[in-house]
C-alpha cells in the first residue's frame, strides 16, 4: 500500500479515535463522576487525556511507514 494511501486512511481512522474516544470518555465521566470530588475528575481526565495517545502513536507509525521497494 502506498504512503500516500496510508496517511489519508490514517488520518480519517485518527480523526474518527478522537471524536469516539472524547465521546465515550465524556459519556463515562458523566455517567460514573456526577457526584465525585473535584480531584477524582482532575484524575479521570489527565488520565483519560493522556490514554489515547497509546493507540495513536501506533496508528501515526504505521501511517509514516516507508513504502516496499517494488525492485526488491
Amino acid at each position: 500500500m502506498p504512503q500516500t494511501l496510508r496517511k489519508l486512511i490514517g488520518t480519517v481512522l485518527l480523526v474518527a479515535l478522537v471524536v469516539i474516544y472524547s465521546l465515550v470518555a465524556t459519556t463515562i465521566a458523566s455517567a460514573k463522576l456526577a457526584e465525585s470530588p473535584w480531584w477524582v475528575h482532575t484524575l479521570y481526565f489527565l488520565v483519560t487525556g493522556i490514554l489515547w495517545v497509546v493507540p495513536a502513536m501506533f496508528l501515526v507509525s504505521w501511517m509514516l511507514k516507508p513504502d516496499r521497494n517494488k525492485n526488491g
